[in-house]
């Protein structure tokens, strides 16, 4: 058996022909701030996919271009100043930051209403009690995913591997909500492969490429694959041996055109969530 392809690209383009329907409602345009420091290329790749993203869902972005040398007090007021305009509805600092800024200090300043990358401890509290507001987009894409499948996920185990406050805390939290029995992984797990065959769903966001071998898949599996690993030829691999996982597995996202797009679709849905409290 050969799995089926979750085709991320195909769903993330439905979700913004529906955010876009929905932003033509709105009585005034849905723009967020998109803050940039420094010039890091991998950086630079996601805040255009965003942009790209906003041309299609009828959203405007204010992308912010700052020195990587700039310091927290200075980005501070920058974000004060955006928590303050009217005319801004989201805001969404792309990660990683330079070392000379605290990360959490800066997620903390950004108002919990234009939260639109879900990491505001306001946020990230309302998942952790079932009532989701801003949603952490990575985990947010992946239960549509997983929607996408027909699956119900009442009762099914769920390996989580990777425990982020990104992607792999948020996810678990996600998989909770939906009464699903979840272990999640990381760095100081014992047997993981043994933890990987008793699992209905996988998955992965470790950052390795090709770490997951098929032989660790239940058969019948569902495999998420979040990682995007560049290989010294330039092409991307997940975090999964796609090859071998996909001969055990029921579905599985490919790397690239899997969760990438879906993250992105889920940033504008917050987006417009932003845009619509902030009419009220």
């Amino acid at each position: 058996m050969t799995a089926k392809i979750i085709n991320g690209r195909q769903i993330a383009d439905e979700y913004l022909r529906r955010i876009k329907q929905n932003v033509a409602k709105l009585s005034t345009p849905a723009i967020f701030a998109a803050i940039l420091v420094g010039d890091d290329p991998a950086s630079k790749s996601y805040v255009s996919a965003k942009k790209l993203a906003c041309n299609k869902a009828g959203i405007v972005p204010k992308i912010i271009e700052l020195p990587k040398t700039i310091d927290e007090p200075k980005l501070l007021h920058i974000i004060n100043d955006l928590n303050q305009d009217k005319n801004i509805s989201g805001i969404l600092i792309q990660l990683p930051l330079p070392k000379q800024i605290n990360t959490q200090t800066i997620i903390e300043a950004i108002d919990p209403n234009k939260d639109i990358d879900g990491f505001h401890p306001i946020n990230i509290g309302l998942l952790a009690q079932k009532h989701p507001r801003f949603r952490p987009c990575t985990p947010y894409g992946i239960m549509e995913l997983l929607k996408h499948t027909g699956i119900h996920l009442a009762g099914k185990d769920v390996i989580v591997i990777g425990a982020s406050l990104i992607v792999g805390l948020p996810m678990t939290l996600e998989l909770l909500m939906k009464d699903c029995t979840v272990t999640t992984c990381h760095a100081e797990t014992k047997n993981l492969s043994n933890k990987i065959k008793q699992a209905d769903i996988v998955i992965a966001a470790i950052g390795q490429p090709n770490y997951i071998k098929g032989k660790w898949i239940k058969e019948n599996a569902i495999v998420i694959d979040v990682g995007i690993n560049r290989l010294p030829d330039g092409t991307l691999t997940g975090d999964v041996d796609f090859e071998s996982a996909k001969e055990k597995a029921s579905w599985i996202t490919p790397v690239p055109g899997g969760v990438g797009p879906m993250t992105v679709a889920m940033l504008l849905q917050n987006a417009l969530l932003a845009a619509a409290l902030h009419l009220t």
